[in-house]
């Protein structure tokens, strides 16, 4: 988060550089955001940090 309290998106260096078919992240204090890149005012999920280590654990 940022010093305004809005998140600070990212999307992951393997994203590539067209951009279409990206989920962006943004760290939040005990959470992690997520939504479609398309659609940065559509819906978005946020899970526990915790389990998104455990995800990333599964996918990486």
């Amino acid at each position: 988060m940022n010093t305004n309290g809005e998140l600070d998106w990212f999307k992951s260096s393997y994203s590539g550089s067209e951009g279409d078919s990206c989920v962006e992240v943004a760290h939040a204090p005990g959470a992690v955001h997520v939504r479609d890149s398309k659609q940065a005012d559509g819906p978005r999920f946020e899970v526990a940090s915790s389990a998104w280590v455990d995800f990333l654990g599964l996918v990486v």
